[in-house]
């Protein structure tokens, strides 16, 4: 029952992690893609929480406080980036 708790999770961070991927790939917003990598971040995270869990542990749901401390930190930093990028040139994209 338990590994199969695991498999979902696991299988749901792998799905969250590809559509992420996909976005990064494919679009080419910056805002969007920036998105996209907060979405593989997300995907990360909860992958560690369901090895957490798994284990019986509490070392990987102490570190996802981390990453997320971390992660707004960096949404901050690229959010202002972005907006500054905007306001100079008008349209936010990755091929300029």
């Amino acid at each position: 029952m338990e590994s199969t708790l695991l498999a979902h999770h696991l299988g749901l961070a792998g799905l969250v992690f590809a559509i992420g991927l996909v976005g990064v790939l494919i679009r080419r917003n910056l805002l969007v893609t920036y998105m996209c990598l907060e979405l593989m971040l997300a995907a990360a995270m909860l992958a560690l929480v369901a090895f957490s869990r798994h284990n019986g542990t509490m070392d990987g749901q102490a570190l996802v406080f981390f990453i997320i401390t971390v992660a707004a930190a960096e949404v901050a930093v690229g959010l202002a980036l972005i907006v500054a990028l905007q306001r100079r040139g008008g349209a936010v994209s990755s091929d300029r």
